[in-house]
């Protein structure tokens, strides 16, 4: 946790968006004692948190002026310009926190619009569910300047465990997609998984246990293969690529021998496939990086 000289009683905080995580996130800064205003289209929704002490602005326009920190948790970009466009509102010396799930492209280009408004801007992510906010299990991805995130660090902390990504605005939405993509790979593949085995008669929650020890072993991997992929060197000190291929195609054949869907297998294994007609077939699986680097072929 870096060190700051803000303290609970002297960072202003508003939130604006109050749905489920809205909700959490405000909750959180009171109980931390930040003074905390709140607005959202449908006010119903901020009478809890007004009865825990929250301020309910008027207006979006004046919820905007009421914080040195204004946290956005919207539907989408679009909304989040709608809200701020709006009103000719004079942002100075406040800190736009944007945790409003959207597109590294969409982050840039909030973060200019916000600061030729003359106000800072750090786009954000939410790696949590709300009631995890306020724990130190809530991961609250941040990227814009750094001296923002430094000055604002003891609200923020208030959310949970703030990971500062670097000051690429951009960065934040793209941990998020990319964490997204680690999550629903090992879900799938977990699923794949289980739907052979049932036709075994072994039930999901008996795989479970073996298919974690796999994902865990796995895991281990990848700061030597990301040392491979950052060098650009991929020596296959493990297994070789057409050595995978091999054990590829025995899953593809074993998943249509019991009658699983082999979408999944089938759409890697052509991802190889080309890898190893592009001479790659002698190295180790990150060299697969290439393949994932290219635009999609219709």
């Amino acid at each position: 946790m870096n060190d700051t000289t803000d303290t609970p009683a002297s960072v202003t905080v508003t939130v604006i968006g109050l749905g489920l995580m809205g909700r959490a996130l405000a909750g959180a800064f009171l109980k931390a004692g930040h003074p905390t205003t709140v607005w959202n289209r449908t006010t119903s929704r901020a009478d809890q948190l007004v009865a825990d002490g929250a301020r309910l602005a008027p207006t979006v326009g004046d919820a905007l002026t009421a914080g040195s920190v204004v946290v956005l948790c919207v539907t989408d970009y679009q909304v989040v310009h709608t809200l701020l466009g709006a009103h000719d509102v004079d942002l100075d010396a406040a800190t736009v926190v944007n945790l409003t799930s959207g597109s590294s492209a969409q982050a840039r280009d909030t973060a200019r619009w916000v600061e030729r408004h003359g106000a800072h801007y750090l786009d954000g992510a939410i790696m949590a569910i709300p009631p995890a906010i306020g724990t130190a299990e809530a991961v609250i991805l941040l990227s814009g300047p750094q001296a923002e995130s430094e000055a604002h660090r003891s609200a923020l902390d208030a959310l949970g465990t703030v990971a500062y990504l670097g000051a690429d605005p951009g960065l934040a939405s793209l941990y998020d997609v990319a964490g997204l993509a680690m999550m629903w790979s090992v879900l799938n593949a977990w699923l794949q998984g289980t739907a052979m085995l049932r036709t075994a008669g072994v039930d999901a929650a008996t795989y479970a246990p073996f298919a974690q020890q796999i994902a865990t072993v796995v895991a281990t991997w990848l700061p030597g293969y990301a040392e491979q992929i950052d060098s650009g060197v991929f020596p296959a000190t493990v297994s070789a690529l057409e050595t995978d291929a091999r054990a590829m195609t025995h899953l593809i054949e074993e998943s249509e021998a019991v009658g699983v869907n082999t979408a999944l297998p089938t759409l890697i294994k052509t991802m190889a496939d080309r890898s190893i007609a592009a001479g790659h077939g002698g190295e180790q699986y990150p060299v697969l990086i290439e393949e994932f680097r290219k635009p999609r072929n219709d």
